[in-house]
C-alpha cells in the first residue's frame, strides 16, 4: 500500500480573501474551487509545481472555528514552506508584503526565517541544509 498526506486543512474566514492572499502573496496555484452548497465551497491551494501537501481552505463555520483562525499549532510555527533558493523567496515574499517575524537564520537543519500569514499562523521559509543557500543582507 503507499499513501502520503494529501492535504491540511486551513480555516479561513473568507474563501475569496484567502484564495487571492496565498494565489497573490504567496504564489500557490489555486487547484480546485468546487463549490458544495449555499455557503461551501471545496478549495485546494498548492505551492507551485505541486510538490507537498496542498491546503484545503475550509471556511470557518461557527464562533469555536473562528476563534481558531491563525493558531493551528497554539502560537507556534504550524507550516513548513520549503524552497530551493531562500533569498530570492524571501526577497519576493517580502515584495508583496509577508511579514517576516525574525531575520533569517542558520540552523542545522537549514536556512529559516519566520513569517506570519495574512491571520496571523506563524509559517517557516525553509531552505533545507545540503542546498547552497546565502543570507542575503
Amino acid at each position: 500500500m503507499t499513501t502520503s498526506l494529501a492535504a491540511v486543512a486551513f480555516l479561513v474566514p473568507d474563501y475569496d480573501d484567502a484564495i487571492a492572499w496565498f494565489r497573490d502573496v504567496l504564489g500557490f496555484d489555486l487547484v480546485v474551487d468546487q463549490p458544495l452548497g449555499p455557503d461551501k465551497r471545496w478549495v485546494v491551494v498548492a505551492p507551485p509545481g505541486g510538490a507537498g501537501a496542498r491546503l484545503l481552505l475550509a471556511k470557518a463555520a461557527d464562533a469555536r472555528q473562528r476563534e481558531a483562525i491563525g493558531a493551528a499549532a497554539g502560537g507556534r510555527v504550524a507550516y513548513f514552506l520549503e524552497t530551493d533558493d531562500f533569498d530570492r523567496d524571501h526577497a519576493a515574499l517580502r515584495a508583496r508584503g509577508v511579514r517576516f517575524l525574525e531575520s533569517p537564520r542558520r540552523e542545522a537543519y537549514g536556512v529559516v526565517a519566520v513569517f506570519a500569514d495574512r491571520w496571523g499562523g506563524r509559517w517557516d521559509l525553509l531552505q533545507p541544509a545540503g542546498r547552497r543557500a546565502t543570507i542575503a543582507p
